[in-house]
């Protein structure tokens, strides 16, 4: 039986991807936690966006290092130690003590489930030779469900116990996940640490940048922390001199300089997320606080975000296998334009058959956007350059999820209210039509073929 098990991919792929879906998991339960954890902390909503911030610049930083910690030690290794370190943050979180202890177990659940993610598709690049393509996008089948009906699922636990249910959710899937590793997944790896792979110079400077930067956007409320300014252009230059320079950086700025293509492409999926993400973690905020309905209705209304945008992913599979990405990438950008412009006309009066209308349509753009995104990516990227580009993308999508969260934090930390959502919704728009024009840049298929050749 073991045996027959040992042998049978979609075990393989069933253990995989019940770890790799923790991450998305955890980053978009979050979103209807915010206002019980703004009570039970007695936090400003701009302290609370730090718990969206934290989790993204770990997971920024964590998944192209354990990526690099799993060649070295071994993917299976690497895989049971994330799904190990997932597990203590989530043990942990419910008893937080304070702010900043949550804070901390919100770190390590990122780093830990960021090591899933690299080592699980490594063992899915060794082990499977066979349908490979389509194990892998049943893997991110697992990861988009997961980000997708995160706030529907967060609603319903916390309606059930509180804030503490969204770390207990995860103990099912990290139990079984861990099991099945144990018996699965192949023993790879020599466990010899190369430390000259690991930019750790780099890492750090990128890491006090981006703190600087989100100590900055924060403050442009009140009073203007020119200090964290400082520290933002400081340690971001010199991340830029020392990246070009490190012989395996953090970030490959030299290719970046190099391919103007790709350079946008990661552009407009950081604007992409901004907006998505202002929507995605702002909208759940707005409903409870603004319109009074519980977190349980809000995760069920978050639904209509959701829904449309798996239920779309497969027309566009087909649309980008006949026309290539930059006619769904247009599409993509132009409903999530219309679906901004609508969510203006939303106010106080508005029924919520009105919002699932826009909300449904803020979900399709995500559909189309998502996966054209990627695909505009490898048109423009060699072969072997592949894994190194995708955790650039990830970067970017990490990127504009955190700078999501700083501009909430300013215009969602006084009041929230139908003004303050208008407030965000214009700054989005204005990020929307920035998301068309790159669009319309974006080469052809006959031209990204020519190229090529």
């Amino acid at each position: 039986m073991l045996e027959k098990w040992r042998n049978s991919s979609w075990i393989f792929v069933l253990t995989i991807g019940l770890g790799t879906m923790l991450n998305p998991l955890n980053s978009s339960m979050i979103s209807v936690a915010l206002t019980r954890l703004q009570m039970e902390f007695e936090l400003t909503f701009a302290d609370a966006t730090w718990l969206i911030s934290i989790f993204y610049l770990a997971s920024a930083v964590g998944q192209p290092v354990m990526g690099k910690l799993s060649d070295m030690f071994g993917a299976k290794r690497m895989f049971m130690v994330g799904l190990v370190l997932v597990a203590a943050s989530c043990l942990l979180a419910p008893f937080s003590p304070n702010y900043y202890f949550l804070l901390g177990c919100r770190a390590l659940q990122a780093i830990g489930s960021s090591t899933l993610f690299p080592s699980g598709m490594s063992m899915v690049r060794t082990s499977i030779t066979d349908k490979q393509a389509q194990a892998l996008a049943t893997l991110s089948v697992f990861a988009n469900i997961s980000s997708a009906f995160g706030p529907s699922i967060g609603g319903v636990v916390i309606g059930v116990w509180d804030w503490p249910s969204i770390f207990i959710i995860n103990f099912p899937f990290i139990i079984i996940s861990f099991l099945l590793a144990i018996f699965i997944l192949p023993n790879t790896g020599q466990g010899k640490f190369n430390f000259k792979r690991m930019d750790i110079i780099g890492i750090f400077l990128f890491i006090v940048s981006v703190i600087g930067l989100i100590l900055f956007l924060l403050s442009l409320e009140q009073h203007i922390n020119w200090i964290a300014f400082g520290i933002f252009l400081l340690f971001g230059i010199l991340f830029y001199f020392y990246e070009i320079r490190y012989h395996a950086p953090f970030i490959d700025i030299t290719a970046l300089k190099k391919n103007g293509n790709v350079t946008l492409v990661y552009l407009q999926f950081m604007t992409i997320n901004l907006v998505y993400y202002c929507y995605f973690f702002g909208l759940p905020t707005f409903l409870q606080q603004a319109r009074g309905y519980s977190a349980e209705h809000t995760g069920f209304i978050m639904l209509a975000l959701a829904g449309f945008s798996v239920i779309v992913a497969p027309i566009v599979g087909r649309m980008i296998d006949w026309y290539g990405s930059k006619i769904p990438m247009l599409t993509g950008a132009s409903f999530l334009l219309v679906g901004t412009g609508l969510l203006l006309s939303y106010n106080e009066a508005s029924p919520l058959w009105w919002l699932l209308i826009i909300m449904s349509i803020l979900g399709i753009s995500n559909g189309f956007n998502n996966i054209s995104a990627q695909t505009a990516l490898y048109e423009h990227v060699p072969r072997e350059d592949t894994g190194t580009a995708s955790g650039l993308f990830q970067t970017s999508r990490y990127t504009g999820a955190i700078l999501s969260g700083s501009l909430l934090g300013i215009l969602f930390n006084q009041y929230v209210d139908t003004e303050h959502l208008h407030t965000v919704i214009v700054v989005c728009f204005i990020f929307c039509l920035l998301n068309v024009g790159l669009s319309l840049r974006l080469p052809g298929r006959q031209k990204v073929t020519q190229s090529n050749h």
